[in-house]
């Protein structure tokens, strides 16, 4: 039975009592509310835990609340008193379980048991945490060389666990660490690095607080990090201008009410947030910046034939920047023809952001995975450094770049070592330190580790959280390269998908939750730390009751299977278990920044690491902040499917009920759908036409010309303000379209932003 789809109305706000409902009824669905308020009090805050939500950063001033409404869905589906133990898994096999949904999946709750695969029966069965360590070291050491084992994380993992991670890992032998952010902001990390000599933003949440001109690229905060829609709702109360740059109208980067304030909600009011809202083409945001630097150019010669004062930071562009004139050079070359074609957006439009951005004394850019996840994203992530470099907007409070990650630990588990292309100084430390010999070569990254799973060259897959399978392009492809291993672990709270296509030996480990206490042996409280996108490192300690006496921490299940193999001669594995302070210790002695880790981290709001950039010192190869000259794409996808009648491009991304490949549950307020997935999001003339030549619903079928068959089907059609041309759907379920072949030049990441296909009427039933 079809399940109703109503039309959002764009007159209401993102925030607002919609979302204390939305608060309301998960609390109550966890069938634990009563803990999973007193947990959120304690969320975000100096004596609690860090969200296990999104990465925004929290105020240094503090506040009596700091959560969001995405923070209590991730706080009551960890708090849950739901369990997934045992007895499941004898009542399901293997095989039926791959017919669940995700949400199905996750709704069972809690794991509560390590579990081992066992394929006579189709079923996961009970084991013990020493029978599973054993037999799991003991598949590592029987490969022939360690590179075929592939240590994947997800960002929710804390430093401390995945510090020892890839210290396991590099004790084994290997590199090989593919990683969520592989998937994400990879191509922002690239670009940075080679841009300002460091793959973070540059700013701090203080500095939200000082810009006049504010540039949102290619995010959705009203669901992918909620908080941050108050801060910039802050922001255009003040006078800030916001300049949002998305395909897709997203109500919440139109008008918002703060939950939080008693008496907005009271008068049932909103405030708005974006000042100008401009929705480029998919792929277009390059394009688009590039003619705001055509424009900058434009009005910094007419002020200089003027007798005026130049319009750029000259001072900051000749004694902090390299490669100024030959960026001149490739603009003054891109035709405002190529840059209207390839953007979508006219050049009088552009022209008006560019004069927001010109009347701005401090600019910040901030974006996500709609700049990321093409072709062309570390060109992108590029130009708009370049834009910013223009004017001085690097270095000064209230100015910089600002990547928002997603997991709330991506860009600390990147900074304490997870990385398949690890720094010369990184190992040299390890060795030092530890006395064993760090493997040099450069590892696998999410892309690598799929195509060596699928040719036979890696054998076995230890996942530290997430959800690979789902979470993965090509999801019929990524299943059968996990299904060819020889050893499949997941460390993991709930079961999901990637647990259902195990290895010849695989192992179900369930761990704490962020929100749990964590006692060691002696009844000491534990804390972990976390970094989050404005590079502040804080403490995170659970107040719950752990869901199950059998549950581990990550740190004392990757403690156990490395003692299993790789044994303790070099690493006091138990040693570290027992006190995490000694983590701390280790890692200030081997990873630059953490000097007095353990003292600062016990601060309220923990400590900044110094970010050189943000202090216009630059460690690139030039010393400078550097200009790229890149020309723009020969063609985008747009373009493409131009050529092509009924062609479309395809983003993915996620609905408000979800948080990456979790799914929270079954509405999309902001974007008014209810009770149903399988939607997908087209221009309202785009979706007369294909009514009326198929129906109400379609199947969505890949184009990628490679002999593979990709297809999604029955999706039901939504309107939506959208380009024409466009169509979106939600992650996982539309990722068995994105090819696991298309990725970022220079990142690898999938391109889930710009995949073509077409679309036909369903079977009949």
């Amino acid at each position: 039975m079809d399940h109703p789809v109503a039309s959002p109305k764009r007159s209401s706000a993102a925030g607002g009592w919609g979302a204390l409902k939305s608060c309301g009824k998960h609390l109550l669905g966890s069938r634990a509310p009563l803990s999973g308020a007193r947990a959120m009090l304690k969320a975000n805050q100096p004596d609690g835990f860090d969200c296990p939500g999104c990465a925004w950063g929290d105020p240094a001033h503090g506040s009596s609340f700091e959560f969001c409404e995405n923070g209590v869905k991730a706080v009551s589906w960890e708090a849950t008193d739901k369990r997934t133990p045992p007895k499941f898994f004898a009542k399901h096999t293997v095989s039926e379980l791959r017919g669940w949904t995700d949400y199905a999946l996750e709704g069972e709750g809690r794991l509560t048991h390590p579990m081992r695969y066992d394929a006579t029966s189709d079923r996961y069965v009970p084991t013990t945490w020493p029978e599973a360590f054993a037999a799991i070291g003991a598949a590592l050491n029987a490969l022939d060389q360690p590179d075929r084992a592939e240590f994947y994380t997800s960002g929710r993992a804390s430093n401390e666990a995945a510090y020892l991670y890839q210290l396991f890992a590099r004790h084994y032998g290997t590199n090989n660490f593919p990683d969520c952010s592989n998937m994400c902001h990879e191509a922002s990390g690239i670009a940075l690095q080679a841009a300002i000599g460091i793959g973070k933003g540059t700013v701090l949440l203080e500095d939200f607080e000082k810009a006049d001109a504010i540039f949102v690229v290619g995010q959705n905060p009203g669901t992918n990090h909620p908080r941050m829609l108050g801060d910039l709702r802050k922001a255009a109360q003040r006078g800030t201008r916001v300049v949002v740059f998305n395909p897709v109208r997203e109500r919440g980067l139109e008008r918002f009410a703060d939950p939080q304030n008693t008496v907005e909600m009271l008068r049932g009011a909103s405030a708005p947030v974006a000042s100008h809202y401009y929705q480029p083409r998919l792929g277009g945001d390059m394009a688009a910046f590039r003619g705001i630097a055509k424009a900058v150019f434009a009005a910094d010669d007419a002020a200089l034939d003027a007798g005026k004062p130049s319009v750029l930071d000259r001072a900051f562009l000749t004694h902090h920047t390299a490669g100024l004139d030959a960026y001149r050079a490739v603009v003054d070359a891109t035709t405002w023809e190529a840059i209207e074609d390839q953007s979508g957006l006219s050049r009088a439009d552009i022209e008006v952001a560019a004069q927001v951005y010109l009347g701005a004394d401090k600019v910040i850019c901030t974006w996500a995975m709609g700049v990321t996840q093409h072709r062309h994203s570390v060109a992108t992530v590029r130009e708009l450094a370049n834009v910013l470099f223009l004017r001085g907007h690097v270095g000064r409070p209230g100015t910089g770049l600002c990547p928002v990650r997603g997991h709330s630990n991506v860009q600390g588990d990147r900074t304490v070592g997870i990385n398949e292309k690890p720094s010369a100084a990184l190992l040299d430390a390890l060795e030092t330190t530890f006395g064993f010999t760090a493997p040099r070569r450069h590892g696998h990254n999410v892309i690598g580790a799929i195509g060596a799973m699928l040719d036979g060259s890696s054998k076995a897959f230890i996942g530290l959280g997430g959800n690979f399978a789902r979470a993965t392009p090509d999801t019929a492809l990524v299943a059968k390269a996990l299904a060819s291993c020889e050893l499949t672990v997941h460390i993991a709270t709930k079961l999901n998908h990637s647990h259902l296509v195990p290895g010849r030996v695989a192992y179900l480990l369930p761990c704490l939750g962020r929100t749990e206490i964590d006692r060691n042996a002696r009844g000491k409280t534990q804390i972990v730390t976390v970094e989050d996108s404005m590079s502040m490192v804080h403490g995170s300690g659970g107040i719950n009751k752990p869901a199950s006496k059998e549950l581990l921490s990550e740190i004392a299940i990757i403690a156990g299977m490395a003692a299993a193999t790789v044994g303790s001669e070099r690493v006091d594995w138990a040693s570290l278990t027992e006190d995490y302070d000694r983590i701390r210790d280790l890692i200030e002695r081997t990873i630059p920044g953490f000097a007095g880790y353990n003292v600062r981290v016990r601060r309220p709001r923990g400590f900044m690491l110094r970010n050189l950039a943000a202090e216009r010192n630059f460690e690139t190869e030039t010393g400078l902040a550097n200009f790229s000259a890149d020309v723009l794409p020969e063609t985008t996808e747009h373009q493409r499917a131009s050529t092509t009648p009924g062609t479309f491009v395809l983003q993915t991304f996620r609905s408000h009920d979800q948080y990456n490949t979790t799914i929270y549950g079954l509405d999309d307020r902001y974007r008014g759908v209810y009770g149903e997935r399988r939607v997908v999001f087209a221009h309202p003339d785009d979706l007369a036409e294909i009514r009326a030549r198929m129906g109400d619903r379609v199947d969505i079928v890949g184009n990628h010309d490679d002999g593979v068959t990709r297809v999604a089907e029955s999706f039901r059609l939504v309107p939506f303000d959208m380009p024409r041309g466009s169509l979106a759907g939600y992650y996982p379920e539309l990722n068995v379209l994105v090819p696991l072949s298309t990725f970022g030049e220079g990142s690898d990441t999938p391109t889930s932003k710009s995949v073509l296909v077409h679309l036909r009427a369903p079977a009949a039933a």
